[in-house]
């Protein structure tokens, strides 16, 4: 396990993990995880209703 600066470890797994049969997923690209955070935060802040999946979608509004 590596210690980074006390405030998390981190070990390395013990084999890569297979992604086949995982579905397609997106392209995502830096900063994509904030932007649905705030997204969620956003919506959550104006419906009262939270988002926990993603796409958000107005179906997951209703």
């Amino acid at each position: 396990m590596r210690d980074l600066n006390q405030a998390e470890k981190i070990a390395d797994l013990p084999r890569k993990l297979s992604t086949s049969g995982a579905p397609e997923g997106a392209d995502p690209e830096v900063g994509d995880l904030a932007y649905y955070a705030a997204v969620a935060n956003a919506v959550f802040n104006a419906t009262g209703r939270r988002v926990r999946e993603l796409p958000i979608t107005a179906e997951a509004l209703l």
